[in-house]
């Protein structure tokens, strides 16, 4: 009886943790959504202020930056809807 009281637990805190990991994968956000909450005064385009306002840019403002100049396609110092939730470019393998 012991024997499968054990392995009963043992089941159970299994699938617990595996539910508990399937839970820590956040889906990703709808990038028009991201985009509206990164306008904070609502004009209709993310600011480069904007943009390193936002948990991407606290967290490493070198990389946020590069994001940003990747995806200001013309270079007007904001980025429009159309510019934010295009695709990123792939970047192509160097032949060794």
């Amino acid at each position: 009886m012991k024997v499968i009281t054990t392995i009963l637990s043992v089941l159970a805190l299994a699938s617990f943790v595996n539910a508990a990991e399937g839970d820590a994968k956040k889906p990703k956000m709808d990038p028009a959504k991201v985009f509206a909450k990164l306008d904070a005064n609502s004009d209709g385009s993310v600011s480069k202020e904007e943009f390193m306002a936002s948990p991407q840019g606290k967290k490493d403002s070198a990389k946020a930056e590069k994001s940003f100049a990747g995806r200001d396609k013309d270079k007007d110092g904001k980025l429009s809807k159309e510019e934010f939730t295009a695709a990123p470019a792939k970047k192509k393998k160097k032949d060794a």
